[in-house]
């Protein structure tokens, strides 16, 4: 497979990353929600994805606020008093 495909499906909530189109012989949970699932050589060859509306929403959150923090630090040296 060149390109890796993902599929939303909107009922249920799931989102499912293919990477390869092999079979899965395997899985993994990674966290409540993540599945890995693998190829008979354990390789990794998608992902699931539960809830997952929630999850991207605070994964592109919590990766907001962690820039917006960065790019706030320096200015806030700036303006500290040294005593």
């Amino acid at each position: 497979m060149d390109k890796t495909k993902m599929a939303y499906f909107k009922e249920e909530d799931i989102l499912h990353i293919v990477i390869s189109d092999e079979r899965e012989s395997d899985s993994v949970e990674l966290s409540p929600n993540i599945t890995a699932e693998l190829n008979e050589s354990g390789e990794l060859i998608g992902i699931e994805i539960l809830e997952a509306s929630s999850f991207l929403r605070d994964s592109i959150l919590e990766s907001s606020q962690a820039k917006i923090l960065k790019l706030k630090k320096p200015y806030n040296k700036s303006i500290q008093r040294t005593a």
